[in-house]
């Protein structure tokens, strides 16, 4: 239970906060599509802040789905406490449940326990990324990728990945429906 707790509250600081209130900026959730992660730091921001927010996103994960994978604790639960840094993220108590969509959080987590897809998926994310200019495309697929890439690479994860995929792509809702409408928001400078 500890680390499911500690989890809950490493995923709830928000670095797109700290980043931006580092810099003198404002809050990326009041700006451009009120998200405080990655990628509306980077059409708000720049890359340098960006890839800050995204370095710290995915360090915050780490430490307590580590603990639990060092402990030895069965799967399941090594995802209980992964599932726990994501939703600590999307639904922090001390922002009014509103946080992030838990893309760069789910690298961190994916690091930790089968760092191969992670590595597959970011692959994933920064070609779709680059050639389509919208991070929520890239997102979708890559957390669609994640679980398939997970049955070959580590099955043993498969539905723990699957399981965090789903949390990514619900928290993805918005985007679906203006990637439908055609007007969801490309990366700055495109």
């Amino acid at each position: 239970m500890g680390w499911i707790v500690m989890g809950y509250l490493s995923g709830s600081w928000l670095a797109a906060l700290s980043v931006c209130r580092l810099a003198g900026l404002g809050d990326p959730r009041q700006h451009g599509s009120l998200n405080p992660g990655f990628s509306n730091v980077l059409r708000l921001y720049g890359p340098r802040l960006a890839a800050a927010t995204l370095l710290l996103d995915a360090l915050k994960a780490m430490p307590a789905v580590l603990g639990a994978k060092l402990i030895g604790y069965p799967v399941w639960l090594q995802g209980l406490v992964g599932l726990a840094v994501l939703l600590g993220h999307s639904f922090p108590l001390w922002h009014g449940f509103r946080g992030g969509k838990a893309v760069s959080s789910a690298f961190g987590v994916l690091l930790v326990l089968v760092p191969q897809v992670a590595l597959l998926s970011a692959a994933v994310w920064a070609l779709l990324a680059w050639w389509l200019r919208t991070a929520a495309l890239a997102s979708l697929v890559s957390a669609l990728v994640a679980p398939l890439a997970c049955g070959w690479l580590a099955p043993e994860y498969v539905m723990v990945v699957g399981g965090f995929s789903l949390l990514v792509l619900a928290r993805h809702g918005l985007n679906i429906r203006r990637l439908r409408r055609g007007d969801e928001p490309p990366f700055r400078g495109s």
